[in-house]
């Protein structure tokens, strides 16, 4: 994974063309460093699973 596919996951997950994102657990840091970045960052929800992998969701009100 890169910056620009983790980009375009993250737009793909806050436009509704997908429901849920998996993130591998090798991926997770490059990946949360674009996260961090972002204005919206509030809005992403992220459930750690079992073996260091992680599924983003996203919200339309932000957590607090």
């Amino acid at each position: 994974m890169d910056e620009t596919l983790a980009t375009k996951l993250l737009n793909d997950l806050r436009d509704g063309k997908i429901s849920e994102l998996l993130i591998k657990k090798e991926d997770f840091l490059l990946f949360r460093s674009v996260l961090v970045k972002r204005n919206d960052f509030k809005h992403f929800r992220g459930i750690a699973q079992r073996g260091g992998d992680i599924i983003y969701h996203y919200m339309k009100k932000p957590r607090s």
